[in-house]
């Protein structure tokens, strides 16, 4: 079992936990937190998709016409996110996040009455007023709502319990759009329905947060900068500070980009390409929500509960992929008169059309759920919350380029299935862009096929891989794949010194090039390049990051652990002398020898590795054992060449 962080509150909570994102939902520090975002989201949608069904269908107004009440709306309840999240990101940071929920969801219970009286009074002014407020309200709550999981979960329950809250928040979404179409539809005391009901919601949604534990500010000396056009400025800038992390942003506000095109354009693909009614528009809703929902739960199961960023690009591939094949599944369907929801089922090809919303809305779960844990886990806890508002910022940047640019497309006479093939292509190319500029996603994906598909991958003790700060981490080297094995296992990027000759190799040399490895030749045959690798990998200590190191120097040829060479103390001797206290953590990689990427076949009287793929059959079994770190001081060679034997004597054999 991970041990818990004694920097997150309610650690003993954590650590006394079982496995599973689901038994968060029995843990005071995340139940009452999920529920009232839960509460939040749901509000938010029936009071919106009530008010939009009644200037649609109920009211006659002048100034706001039907077909164009959806997009006044939601542009309205966008408005607040660009003018008010960076002030809300520094409130988050400079008081207690409880206090700030609590103050939000005090302020959503007010906005309900005057909600109510405009229901009330059909005062549809009262009512645009309203939803201003609430996206006010939401614009407060965004940043509070991701800057407090990292505070109070432990670092490998954070994709979990993103997962959860992504999940939730789409299905409660759903239910709100769909209470909120059936409420304000009822004759005669529809309005007082509606208004009874989003007062009700806001009311469970404060008693939730009471139950809400504390969670202390992060950064309490912060003096507020109230206006709103320098604050977000400085937000994006204080974002783009941190490589990883502001393309991260960029990744998740094309996801919404993404996202935003298809919600939009479910009523009119409804209505004039699968020639369908309302009902089948909602079914598109719904289709789309499960698959968002069972996406973000899946990642916990796909990243062995840590932050795993390689699912990333799977996410892309799927969301094209389905797009994409949307397109073609789309195209040519038989015009009919509106199908109601029996007669769209009954057709086979409409079936095609459902599984494609529901794998591509999947894969935008697995796309979406870890780059939101790898922000919060990257991000400084001093000013995590102002990231996560820069990230609102560009999200509502995001849709409503994507507004425009469909608007655009629909005006120059492309159809629906042709915007949704292009925004597929599109997708491809911003998500090969992006990781290009981050190979770290494309490393951690090929770790992650590796490590899921093609061998099965059992981890132990990853709890020893320090959640910050420097290590040098120590391994056997058993493969040719060794440190892309150690890649999958460790919830932090890691740099590797490695024999230079490795990175000849056609695939691997160019992926361990992507990853930044160290190459270092043997001192007799390159003094000078022997030297800077040292100085480079010291660097990387310097630097708080993860270095490791292969101490055999080579890989084994009879599968027995070789003496180890003297590298690995040169680098401990010169961080000492920096005054560096580097923990070292031993590893030890079973049941690699005699699998593809080992040299155990003999050819020409030498041992030669990637022949016969599948001389041990397919998903061999392999492990990876980490062992509790020592000091710098007491990993002496044989010490350590000993702990890393120890840990391979008490791994389980094949």
């Amino acid at each position: 079992m991970d041990v818990a962080n004694p920097s997150h509150p309610n650690t003993s909570e954590s650590a006394a936990a079982p496995h599973g994102q689901f038994a968060l939902l029995r843990q005071r520090r995340f139940a009452p937190f999920f529920w009232t975002q839960f509460a939040g989201a749901a509000n938010d949608n029936l009071f919106k998709f009530a008010f939009t069904v009644m200037v649609t269908y109920q009211l006659q107004l002048d100034w706001m016409k039907p077909t164009m009440a959806g997009l006044v709306i939601g542009a309205v309840f966008i408005l607040p996110f660009l003018l008010f999240s960076a002030t809300a990101g520094q409130i988050t940071d400079k008081h207690d996040k409880t206090r700030v929920i609590r103050f939000v969801k005090n302020l959503e219970i007010l906005i309900m009455v005057l909600a109510a009286w405009g229901f009330a009074s059909s005062d549809a002014v009262i009512l645009l007023a309203c939803v201003f407020l609430m996206g006010l309200h939401s614009t407060m709550f965004g940043p509070v709502k991701f800057a407090y999981l990292p505070q109070v979960l432990q670092p490998h329950e954070l994709t979990g319990g993103n997962g959860m809250v992504e999940m939730g928040t789409f299905v409660a979404i759903l239910l709100g759009q769909v209470a909120g179409g059936l409420l304000i539809g009822l004759p005669g005391i529809g309005h007082a329905t509606v208004a009874a009901a989003c007062l009700l919601v806001a009311l469970v949604g404060r008693a939730t947060a009471q139950a809400i534990p504390s969670a202390p500010a992060t950064d309490p000396g912060l003096t507020i900068n109230w206006n709103p056009l320098t604050e977000t400025w400085r937000n994006l800038r204080l974002a783009h500070g941190n490589t990883v992390v502001f393309r991260s942003l960029l990744g998740i506000s094309w996801m919404w980009f993404f996202g935003a095109v298809f919600l939009a354009q479910f009523p009119a693909f409804a209505k004039e390409v699968l020639h369908a009614d309302a009902q089948v528009a909602s079914l598109l809703l719904v289709v789309f929500s499960v698959g968002i929902g069972i996406g973000s739960l899946l990642c916990e199961t796909l990243s062995r509960r840590q932050v795993e960023i390689g699912l990333v690009p799977l996410g892309a591939i799927g969301m094209s992929v389905f797009a994409v094949d949307l397109y073609f599944a789309s195209r040519g369907l038989p015009s009919s008169a509106p199908l109601g929801l029996e007669a769209f089922l009954a057709r086979p090809a409409h079936w095609r059309v459902m599984a494609d919303l529901a794998l591509m809305a999947m894969f935008a779960g697995l796309y979406s759920v870890p780059m939101y844990a790898l922000i919060q886990l990257r991000s400084p806890a001093t000013h995590r919350a102002r990231i996560i508002a820069a990230n609102n910022i560009l999200n509502a940047l995001f849709m409503i380029a994507s507004s425009l640019l469909v608007g655009l497309l629909l005006h120059l006479g492309c159809s629906i299935p042709q915007v949704f093939l292009i925004t597929g292509i599109a997708n491809a190319v911003v998500a090969f862009g992006i990781f290009m500029l981050v190979p770290e996603y494309l490393l951690r994906f090929v770790a992650w096929i590796l490590s899921n598909l093609i061998y099965r991958f059992d981890v132990r003790g990853t709890q020893h891989i320090p959640n910050e700060g420097a290590a040098l981490l120590v391994c056997n080297h058993v493969s040719f794949v060794d440190a892309v094995l150690l890649m999958a296992a460790s919830p932090r990027p890691i740099r590797f010194l490695m024999d230079h000759r490795i990175f000849r190799m056609p695939v691997l040399g160019t992926l361990f090039r992507l990853a930044k490895a160290i190459p270092i030749a043997p001192q007799k045959e390159d003094a000078a390049a022997y030297e800077r690798a040292f100085e480079e990998a010291v660097q990387v200590l310097r630097d708080g990051d993860l270095l490791a190191i292969f101490p055999e120097g080579a890989i084994t040829r009879d599968g027995e652990l070789q003496p180890f060479k003297a590298g690995t103390r040169k680098i401990l001797d010169i961080a000492e002398a920096e005054g560096m206290n580097v923990p070292v953590v031993p590893m030890a990689l079973s049941n690699l020898w005699g699998s593809f990427f080992s040299r155990i076949e003999v050819r020409d009287g030498d041992r030669v590795a990637m022949v016969r793929p599948f001389r041990r059959g397919v998903f061999s079994r392999v492990g990876l054992t980490v062992g509790s770190a020592m000091s710098a001081s007491e990993a002496g060679l044989e010490r350590l060449q000993l702990r890393v034997g120890e840990l391979l004597a008490t791994l389980p054999t094949r």
